[in-house]
């Protein structure tokens, strides 16, 4: 029989056991040792079968073990110890509170907008790498104490949890998640449920609230899989990432809409500030921008005002370095859902996600294109994924060079204290913090007390504690399959080199690169004196058939008796999975298609145990790549063919593993220690550790965009200052038309001598607009042999007070100060102090050769 319902029945504490309810609510216990040891010491056995999860574990303990612990006075002094740490940890300053002494412009409140949110195991809303990073995005401003509220949707069931059948393909499953057994509360107001309520397809829907808390770390989630809402209402947060295009748009309607409304409502029950900067992790949450522009409307500002006072306090992240990666809805659906969202004017609504550029589709509404129009502040994950996002996206800013095209970069990282393995941790984390060598409570140049013998038996005892998570996972597998498990037991060797390649199954990660030589792969696996061992896990998503098809082709390769157990996929990649993975390995490898992929942590993770890097220079180890930290793949970008290019790079890896790799992991000293590998481990952690982060990320976040960010939106809170700028940016848009450069000089000499200082002028018909209204600039650089203008740099003109029928003199004295072949043109672009940047309009007037003058 089934069931019609489920509830929850659990021991209830003794009195002197009750902080452990208030440690397990907080989800800081994933990330501190102490309180996961207090948890495992209730009952070791019972820790490891709820999978390390404090709710699940104290649900099943026992009444009699329950009893004896309230009298053992040693556990209790420990559980004291744990309560008033983490009291302290929620409660005290911590960096945040002294940039906020030294910076009180920076914001009181962030809201932190993501489809998904990987913080742990136990709560499994996220399917990879962006969730993963907005969990360590929030465990790491929590560590730092800044004010930010995550946003997100709870899902029925989470993300799929993947098995294989006998033939290797990739099977789906979606279990039900009930929310009474996961580490969240429901909000309630005078004990009653909170909801909000929107439209969506024309019907109201409500959704329900739940909050985890993340450290100091509020994450609201709304949920509507609830009673009041109809069938298909109940179903918008069934799954991650499921469902058709109308399904999908329900979703990001929830999160941007839904998540505004569910802020202002935890905020009010809280009674903490309303957040002034608004920060969307991708363009799923982009609709937040739209109930923004709404809530100022309903208080009476027009649509213009509004978008100004929106955009100001809002930051939006892109993660996708290939157009084919971004949201996008037909115009028809996205009308059919704002065209009553009142007050809003639905053909507003529609050019904000216009594909109205070179190259566009004008049939498609653009999540990404939305959200850099709503966000004055925007930013890539790596440097160079923002030079691929300042290329991809130009197209709103044609008359700019690609360098001034206003997205930047925040370099992503990852939560040291989730990822380093606890035992590496416990000597890296510093007993004071007023040592240089100190980073936020990790001694990165610990390891260089710490003998060679010991880093390296550390190293064969996380390898060893891999080896058994994924024989246990093997086991699984094999009798999922329908197969025989009896090999599992001697599947890899804790002797043996040990490469890592954990990814989504997308086809620019190219999960079956290494296989391309499947003989020469075999002979590396199999060599008697130094064989190669390889683990390899990752996930497709369910309707791509291609990633799936990739994974399938790895497992059977794997099942192959001539590796077998020396090559193995371990199916359900996720953070329980990864976590002992990244440890275990001592290379982790990462061929993506240069330059596809956008960051790219989970090399991070690995280099913060240790392990050296294996990767094409892309993401984060294209700026930060060092051969002290490991190995860069040559891109074969020349290549004839997507299959020649592939065929080069496979190549270049093989070399780099037979030349490099295996010879230096193997050469060993007197003792039997590869001590140059054990100078690369200490060099990785010491060199790579502190750029690699999160908190450093955090930190970046915070001075180089939510501080802005909330400058921006302070200045414009007078209702006046918006409606001017908005009235200001109108009427130039309306102007522009009228600016025509109509001449441009220079006392230019010919060659020029460094140093020397010319006369630039330009005369600029400004039509209804004042000099004030411009800027006038000199953009040179050096030139191509088809005049093409790089490395720019800009110099403004000054007005004159001379004007006649040619217009405006705009004119300047400047140095010439670099060397080579230089050339220049003249532009004029809108100039207001309130504008972030000179392409904020992405309006400009650039020169003609038709109107230089002669060089005098």
């Amino acid at each position: 029989m089934r069931a019609i319902r489920r509830f929850i029945v659990q021991p209830v504490l003794p009195e002197s056991l009750k902080p452990l309810a208030v440690l397990a609510r907080n989800l800081r216990w994933s990330w501190h040792q102490d309180t996961q040891d207090l948890f495992e010491a209730i009952d070791p056995v019972l820790w490891e079968e709820t999978s390390h999860d404090p709710q699940k574990l104290l649900s099943r303990a026992s009444r009699e073990r329950l009893d004896t612990l309230a009298g053992d006075r040693r556990y209790l002094r420990h559980l004291e110890l744990a309560a008033a740490d983490l009291s302290d940890y929620v409660s005290g300053d911590r960096w945040y509170q002294g940039f906020v002494s030294r910076h009180p412009e920076a914001p009181k409140a962030i809201g932190y907008f993501s489809a998904e949110f990987g913080v742990s195991s136990v709560l499994p809303q996220y399917s990879g790498g962006l969730g993963v990073l907005a969990g360590d995005h929030l465990k790491s401003a929590s560590d730092l104490g800044v004010p930010i509220i995550g946003v997100g949707l709870l899902y029925t069931h989470g993300y799929f949890r993947q098995s294989l059948n006998a033939a290797g393909w990739q099977q789906e499953h979606y279990p039900v998640l009930d929310p009474n057994e996961l580490p969240v509360e429901m909000l309630r107001e005078d004990g009653e449920p909170v909801t909000i309520t929107l439209t969506i397809n024309h019907r109201p829907v409500v959704a329900q609230l739940w909050v985890a808390q993340v450290g100091r770390v509020p994450l609201l989630f709304m949920d509507t899989n609830v009673d009041a809402n109809d069938e298909a209402a109940r179903s918008i947060t069934d799954r991650l990432y499921g469902g058709s295009a109308d399904h999908r748009l329900a979703q990001e309607i929830l999160l941007g809409v839904g998540g505004v409304r569910a802020l202002r409502a935890f905020c009010r029950v809280t009674g903490r500030p309303d957040p002034d900067v608004y920060h969307c992790n991708e363009g799923h949450a982009g609709f937040l921008g739209l109930e923004r522009i709404r809530e100022y409307m309903t208080s009476g500002d027009d649509f213009d005002t509004a978008w100004e006072k929106t955009r100001a306090g809002n930051v939006f992240t892109t993660h996708t370095p290939v157009p084919a990666g971004i949201d996008r809805f037909g115009n028809e659906q996205v009308a059919n859902e704002f065209g009553d969202f009142t007050p809003l004017p639905i053909d507003r609504v529609l050019a904000l996600g216009a594909e109205d550029y070179e190259g566009g589709d004008p049939s498609r509404f653009n999540m990404a294109v939305m959200g850099l129009r709503l966000g004055e502040h925007a930013n890539g994950v790596s440097r160079l994924h923002g030079k691929v996002s300042r290329e991809m996206f130009q197209g709103l800013w044609p008359d700019f060079d690609v360098s001034e095209v206003p997205i930047g970069s925040v370099t992503n990282g990852v939560h040291a204290q989730s990822w380093i393995h606890p035992d590496l941790l416990e000597l890296l984390q510093a007993q004071t913090g007023d040592s240089e060598t100190v980073v936020d409570g990790l001694d990165l140049t610990a390891l260089d007390r710490v003998d060679d013998n010991t880093l390296w038996s550390l190293k064969r005892q996380m390898r060893g504690e891999m080896i058994k998570m994924a024989r246990e996972r093997l086991v699984r597998s094999c009798k999922s399959r329908g197969m025989s498990s009896e090999w599992v037991s001697n599947a890899l060797n804790p002797h043996v080199l040990t490469i890592g390649f954990a990814r989504r199954g997308a086809s620019y990660k190219r999960l079956t690169l290494m296989i391309q030589q499947p003989e020469r792969l075999k002979k590396l696996l199999n060599d008697p004196e130094h064989p190669v061992q390889i683990v390899i896990a990752g996930k497709a998503h369910p309707a791509d058939d291609i990633g799936k098809g990739f994974i399938q082709q790895m497992v059977q390769f794997s099942d192959d008796p001539e590796v077998r157990g020396k090559l193995v996929f371990l199916p359900d990649y996720d953070i329980s999975l990864a976590r002992p993975l990244y440890p275990g390995c001592d290379v982790w490898l990462n061929n993506p298609l240069r330059p596809q992929e956008a960051c790219g942590t989970s090399g991070m993770k690995a280099a913060l145990n240790g392990a050296a890097n294996l990767s094409i220079l892309d993401g984060w180890w294209d700026e930060w790549y060092d051969p002290a930290y490991g190995w860069a793949i040559p891109s074969a970008t020349n290549a004839a063919s997507p299959e020649e290019r592939d065929r080069m790079e496979a190549e270049s890896l093989y070399q780099i593993i037979e030349r490099d790799v295996v010879p230096k992991f193997y050469a060993r000293d007197a003792n039997g220690l590869p001590t140059g590998w054990i100078t690369m481990m200490r060099e990785t952690m010491e060199g790579l550790g502190p750029k690699i982060l999160a908190t450093r990320m955090v930190r970046d976040y915070v001075t180089d965009l939510y501080t802005p960010a909330a400058q921006s939106a302070s200045a414009l809170l007078d209702n006046d200052v918006a409606a001017n700028l908005a009235a200001w940016k109108q009427r130039v848009r309306q102007a522009w038309d009228g600016v025509a450069i109509d001449r441009v000089e220079s006392d230019l000499p010919n060659p020029v001598a460094v140093g020397s200082r010319n006369v630039f002028s330009a005369w600029v018909k400004l039509g209804s607009l004042e000099p004030t209204d411009v800027s006038v600039q000199v953009v040179s650089g050096d030139v191509d042999a088809d005049d093409q203008i790089h490395n720019v740099r800009i110099f403004e003109l000054a007005p004159t007070d001379q004007v006649d029928q040619q217009g405006q003199l705009f004119r300047a004295n400047l140095v010439s100060a670099i060397s080579g072949s230089i050339g220049y043109t003249v532009r004029v672009v809108p100039k207001h102090p309130l504008l972030h940047d000179a392409a904020e309009l992405g309006l400009a007037t650039v020169a003609t050769a038709a109107v230089a003058g002669q060089d005098r």
